[in-house]
Order: C-alpha cells, then structure tokens, then sequence
C-alpha cells in the first residue's frame, strides 16, 4: 500500500547543486525516511534554454553520492510519474482546461511593455507591482477584438477577492496574506507553456506531495500555489521554508559559487558523511552531538525543530566533521586519492603512513611529492635550523644507507645532537616540513637512493653555512 507521506525535491537543472539545495533535498529524504513515506525526485526543466542534460545527470549523480535515493524519480517509478516536468504537460494543461471553464482563469492579451509599465506606475505611487487585473473583466467581443489585432494571451489565475489565505509554516508558523495584494499571476505562458507557480503547485498536488520543504524565498509563492490547489480540488501539501544558507560574506549561496558547489566539494575531496553531518544541523537542532552516519540520520530529524534564522555555512565546521569522516573512511575509499603517485605496492602503506594528517585530496597529494618527489627549496628559517645541526651530524646521518630510523636517531646522536636539536632538522631534510606524520612509517616508504639525496642536500646546506 502506497504511504500517505511523501515529500519531495524538485530541482531545477540550470546550474550545479550547491549546499542550499542538497539541504533541501537532504531534509525532505530525511523526513520521508523517518515516517517510512515516499520520497520524490522531480526535474523541473521546464526551462528549455538553461536546462541542460549534463547538469540532469550531474545532479542525479549528486545525490546518489549523498546516500539519497528515491522511490519515484529518474529510474525509479511509485506510480506518480512522469519525473521530468516537461513531459507533464498533458497534466498542466487538463488542469487549465478546468480552470478556465469553471471560471478560476482568463486569458491574459497584455503586453510586455503594458505590464512593466503598470509595475513602474505601482512602485512611483507606493503600491504592490501586482497585476491590475486589466483583462480580468473582458467580454467575449473585447477577446475577440484583442484577438484580431494579432495579441497572443497568457492565462492568468483568477485569485479571490476579498480573504485571507492563511496556513500553518511548518517552520515559520502562522502566515497570513491578503489576496487582494497578490494580484492575479500568470499559469500558462503566451507560448503554451506552463510557468513554474503552476506547474510546481499542479505536480505537488497530482503526485500526493504531503510536505514541501523549500528555501524561503519561495513563501510569497506559497498563498498563490495553495489557492490554485484548491481551486482544482485538490488537497495543498503543506509547507516549511527553510531558512537561506549564507556564506562568509553573509551573502545566500549560489549555483555560481563553484567553491561551495556540490561538485566542487566533491572534486576537492570532502566525503559525503561530512558534508551530511554539517547539513543535517543548519538550521536544525534535532540531532544529538556527535557524529551520525547517513543511513541512521533519519531518526535524528525532526521537523519541529527546524529553525527560521539564516544559517551560516561554517568551513571550520565542515573541516571538523571531514576529519570524523576520514577516520572511519574504508581504505577504498581513499586510495584513489593518490593513485599513480606512489610506487608500485605502496599505495596501502602510504595511505596508512599519512591519512590521519590529511583534510583533501591536494593534503594527500603533497604528501606522495614529499615522499617520492621533489621537496620544496627550503626558507630562509628552515635552512638555518637545517644549517644549524652542523656538517658533523650530516655526516653522521650519511653513514647510514638504509632507511632504518632507529639507526639514523643512533648516529645523530653520536653527533652530539638530541630532542629537538636532533629531530627538526632530521624531519626537515627528510619531509621539508617540521609538521606531519610520524618519521618512522615515513621513512619506511622511502628507498635508499632518496634518503642519501635528501641527507646529501642537507649536508651542502649545512656546509655552504660555514
């Protein structure tokens, strides 16, 4: 028997998804999952010119990379399909066949420069840029007329006059809009196509959508929808509109803003449990502290305790929890990270050597330059505490030729040279850096020809000092 919940995500694919959008996505598969109801992947690429296939895909690939699934989308039918909004059009224009009939909607002959210029006039005297409802009283002469000189119409809903349409925001509460400083907005285009208010609303309805979550952006849309739902009997889903996602300037994210892209996320290395984890607690305080695997999130969300303040996307935060992630990482998962930049049969060693001192993907590319490559010329300040362990201990460290810590810690010290005197410089010369993993699985990963290399640099540095 098919659940009597369902919530759903309907993104538009005209750019990449950022984390405004996979939030919004995340909380709807969330919701559904904890009440065992259905979740519904829509695409709304109802816009034809900045729809684009590989963005589609791109987005469907997103997703699956987060853990979310679905029960009635691309490759996946619950019965309530189609999943693309464009081959739903029969739907739309049934609904506006019977909207026109009984007298919810009328055809629209106004031009684009009639409109804007009744919007500017609105503005000048202070007064909501709504439609005046010009063609709202035409009789069939003045159609035909409007008709003849060439005009194509839209269709307009027919809003209610007179009321309040009030609901209950599942996050925002209470709201409360008068219909008559809407104004009757467009439902079909001059073209023949539907506009997004109506067919997002008709599709919500048709499939049994029971909660739509959504940016609050959306909520002036929100009376208008409603209205149209019920106009064509139907029941209204209801509504929570979440709070915008800011970035560090406070300004909302943005499907432009590659840097917090999902994609660019994703290609800089940051694991889908990091990401999940930081999601799952902007703008909501239902989780419990700690760190929560996606699969067990969903007992962890609660509509109740979403909240209506921006939420500022912290990238401390999400460092925090992609080093939680990385920690329980299966090795698979990170081996591509620095494949083919290893010798042969090390990849599993060198992984193990360095992965709790990476954050991304270039963290542990650096690190395979450091030991199998080329190091970086030394500064200033770390060639004199290079200098400073003495030509001596250069030579000391030289009469080893295996990589063998224990041994090369034996002759610095029959240099004279111990505790930090010994290790920096040993560290430095080895890895050109005084942070990283422990020296000795490092120094196992190493060959012989590139410790002498390494030590033989030192010892230069150290002589041309003198």
């Amino acid at each position: 028997m098919t659940s009597p919940i369902a919530s759903r995500f309907a993104p538009s694919p005209t750019g990449s998804l950022h984390l405004g959008n996979l939030r919004t996505a995340l909380y709807a598969w969330l919701y559904a999952r904890r009440l065992a109801g259905r979740f519904v992947l829509r695409i709304e690429d109802t816009d034809r010119e900045r729809s684009d296939e590989a963005k589609i895909a791109e987005l469907i690939d997103d997703l699956r990379w987060l853990g979310i699934d679905w029960d009635g989308g691309p490759g996946r039918d619950d019965g309530t399909g189609p999943y693309r909004q464009t081959e739903r059009a029969a739907y739309h224009q049934a609904a506006f066949v019977r909207l026109e009939a009984e007298g919810h909607a009328y055809p629209c002959y106004c031009t684009e420069p009639e409109l804007e210029a009744e919007r500017q006039l609105a503005l000048r005297q202070k007064r909501p840029p709504r439609y005046s409802g010009r063609c709202a009283g035409l009789d069939a002469a003045g159609r035909a007329a409007l008709v003849a000189e060439g005009r194509p119409a839209s269709l307009r809903f027919r809003m209610p006059k007179g009321v309040r349409l009030q609901w209950t925001d599942r996050v925002r509460g209470p709201q409360s809009f008068r219909a008559d400083d809407l104004g009757d907005f467009v439902i079909r285009r001059a073209d023949g196509t539907a506009s997004f208010l109506s067919s997002n609303a008709i599709d919500d309805a048709q499939m049994g959508i029971t909660l739509v979550l959504r940016g609050e952006d959306h909520v002036a849309n929100t009376p208008r929808q409603r209205a149209l739902i019920t106009a064509l009997g139907l029941t209204p889903p209801e509504y929570g509109h979440l709070p915008l996602l800011v970035g560090p300037n406070d300004a909302p994210l943005s499907k432009r803003d590659g840097a917090m892209s999902v994609r660019g996320l994703r290609e800089r290395g940051y694991l889908p449990e990091a990401l999940a984890n930081l999601l799952l607690r902007l703008g909501h305080s239902g989780a419990t502290d700690g760190y929560h695997a996606i699969d067990a999130m969903a007992a962890q969300f609660d509509v109740s305790a979403l909240g209506h303040a921006p939420a500022h996307v912290d990238l401390q935060q999400l460092n925090h929890w992609q080093h939680e992630a990385l920690s329980r990482a299966p090795e698979a998962v990170l081996l591509p990270w620095i494949a083919g930049r290893t010798p042969v049969g090390l990849e599993a060693a060198t992984l193990a050597a360095i992965r709790k001192n990476v954050l991304l993907i270039a963290d542990a590319q650096a690190w395979c330059e450091r030991l199998y490559g080329q190091l970086p010329v030394p500064g200033t300040e770390h060639a004199a505490l290079i200098a400073s362990a003495g030509a001596a201990f250069w030579e000391a460290l030289l009469s080893v030729t295996a990589p063998d810590y224990d041994r090369l810690v034996e002759a610095g010290k029959s240099a004279g040279l111990k505790g930090k005197a010994l290790f920096q410089p040993l560290r430095l010369a080895l890895t050109g850096t005084l942070e990283g993993p422990e020296l000795r699985p490092l120094l196992q990963l190493m060959d012989a020809a590139l410790l002498q290399k390494r030590l033989q640099a030192a010892r230069t540095l150290a002589a041309s000092a003198l």
